[in-house]
């Protein structure tokens, strides 16, 4: 598979697994959604917030534009709405696919330099980098869905197998 392949894969991935925590999450009380249950960025709330800013503020800025914002952090609330955290969350996971198809195939062999937060010039693997970002909101998306079943709540199926099946099972059905 080659890297444009593999990463627009990495981002329809994103898309569908965001749309899907979201969907599941949707049902939830606004007290178990903001209440602290022990994840790194304590809740659901803060922990979407944190996939906003630094998966689509900062990540997403250093690729498309080579920036790194100035006056983000981590922990920050970018979104207090829950229904346009949601959809902002869901427009970023959209920009992801253009944005790399739009890249010539040597691009994913150089290097990506950007600064760091704390002003360090920095030169990581372009691909790695990229992987990087995907496998971060994989990772936030498990906790979440860890807080929703310890909150007695379903939890939704993101397995990146269940996304190929769906893809496959689509597009061998009659239209």
């Amino acid at each position: 598979m080659d890297a444009h392949a593999h990463f627009a894969s990495l981002a329809r991935y994103n898309v569908w697994a965001t749309a899907r925590l979201l969907k599941a999450l949707a049902p939830v009380p606004e007290v178990e959604y903001r209440r602290d249950v022990g994840l790194f960025f304590k809740s659901i709330h803060g922990t979407l917030n944190h996939l906003l800013v630094g998966e689509h503020q900062i990540w997403y800025a250093r690729f498309a534009q080579g920036v790194t914002p100035e006056g983000v952090t981590l922990d920050m609330e970018a979104e207090p709405d829950r229904q346009r955290l949601a959809q902002t969350l869901l427009d970023g996971a959209a920009n992801w696919a253009p944005l790399i198809a739009g890249w010539p195939a040597a691009r994913f062999d150089q290097a990506l330099d950007y600064t760091t937060m704390k002003g360090v010039p920095v030169s990581l693997p372009f691909a790695a980098t990229l992987a990087h970002v995907f496998n971060h909101g994989t990772h936030h998306r498990g906790q979440i869905t860890a807080a929703l079943t310890a909150l007695g709540h379903a939890g939704p199926e993101l397995d990146f197998a269940y996304l190929l099946h769906d893809e496959s099972t689509a597009e061998n059905s009659p239209s």
